[in-house]
């Protein structure tokens, strides 16, 4: 694509997203065109699609994003597709959904559907599909693989720590994520990072903290039984430490969204030699930092590893009944304040490999107060979905 076509583009998909109710628009106008072209594709999604819009719109809008770094957007969309092989999507139903999205673009810009428009979103889609197609050919292995929870342990009210056993070993890396069904809600995929590196035994444990309103996340925190068995997709996502860089590493993590972190982490203490890293945990209050002992004793035999604790409050709240452990002799003690400020306060940080980890909210804070401090951006690491 010329530069004048991906600009206009990626202004036209712009005022989606700026719309009232704009994404929510578009995809039920994409889905509207497959559905009606091939009824029967309706089968291979859930009952309730209320997380596709967020989803497809992020990956539009990471595509647009990456169009002058096209090996990087066609990496993204090809392990895509090979997630969507969990629902039954194969190769040939993108050449179905390329046309869809693209008459659905045409569908929401309506009277403003210009010429020059609509052949810039005919070559957006026309790679969008090609590149999925290529994906979903691309992998012999299952789409996904059956495990047995063998463990289930409340860490907070809203906060569960989840162990399974897969029937086969699960070909993840430590730092990526993988889609997950539970029984009580089939076919209602979301995703999970891994808090532990694989192994030759199948194990794998999952932090899930339960999201107000959620479909599924109450249902692993409230509902969970030993021997309940799940559905684990292909392995997504690419947070990793570069051990040949030459450059030392900062990990900065919230809730759950340490999971991936400390995947890598536990994985590195395998190593004999490592890079230095200093892991900055946050959490609103003491207590959410439910994984911070771990953490302390793997970096009390590791010298390389140093964990910073950050609070928004000194205190736990009054609900919460029990105290809260003091940092081990010589660790850093609780900090607080915002997590993203704090890391920010220490400098730009501009010699290090930046991980961040956590909600998108928590995401976009950190990067713009490390960014408004001089940190390049190009050495900070997040996953686009």
């Amino acid at each position: 694509m010329d530069a004048r076509s991906a600009a206009l583009v990626r202004a036209n998909f712009q005022s989606v997203l700026d719309a009232p109710h704009g994404p929510e628009r578009l995809i039920s106008a994409f889905y509207g065109h497959l559905f009606a072209e091939n009824p029967r594709l309706r089968e291979l999604f859930p009952p309730t699609m209320d997380m596709q819009a967020k989803r497809l719109t992020t990956a539009i809008q990471y595509t647009l994003d990456h169009l002058e770094d096209w090996d990087r957007a066609q990496k993204f969309l090809e392990q895509l597709a090979r997630d969507h092989r969990k629902y039954g999507v194969e190769a040939a139903h993108y050449d179905q959904a390329g046309p869809a999205l693209y008459a659905a673009f045409g569908t929401y810009n309506g009277p403003n559907w210009t010429r020059e428009l609509a052949e810039g979103w005919r070559d957006v889609c026309l790679l969008i599909s090609a590149a999925m197609a290529i994906g979903a050919n691309s992998d012999d292995s299952p789409p996904y693989w059956e495990a047995t929870v063998v463990g289930h342990r409340h860490v907070l009210d809203d906060l569960a720590i989840v162990r399974l056993q897969s029937d086969d070993p699960i070909p993840y890396l430590a730092g990526q994520y993988v889609p997950v069904s539970v029984p009580q809600r089939p076919r209602m995929w979301r995703y999970l990072s891994p808090a532990i590196p694989s192994n030759p035994y199948g194990e794998i444990e999952f932090h899930v903290r339960k999201v107000r309103g959620g479909w599924v996340s109450p249902s692993v925190v409230n509902e969970t039984k030993v021997g309940d068995r799940w559905l684990i997709g292909g392995p997504l996502g690419g947070l990793q430490v570069d051990q040949d860089s030459g450059r030392d590493v900062l990990m900065i993590g919230s809730g759950t969204g340490i999971a991936p972190l400390r995947a890598q982490l536990i994985e590195m203490g395998r190593r004999g030699i490592n890079p230095r890293v200093h892991f900055f945990i946050g959490g609103a209050y003491p207590c959410e930092l439910y994984d911070v002992e771990n953490m302390w004793q793997l970096s009390q035999s590791n010298p390389w590893l140093t964990i910073v604790p950050v609070c928004e409050h000194k205190t736990n709240p009054w609900w919460y009944p029990h105290p809260t452990e003091d940092a081990p002799y010589g660790m850093h003690r609780r900090l607080v304040g915002n997590l993203g400020a704090v890391v920010a306060s220490f400098g730009a940080w501009e010699d290090r490999q930046i991980q961040i980890a956590g909600s998108a909210k928590m995401i976009a804070d950190t990067r713009r107060a490390l960014l408004a401090v001089g940190t390049p951006e190009e050495i900070i690491s997040t996953d686009p979905v």
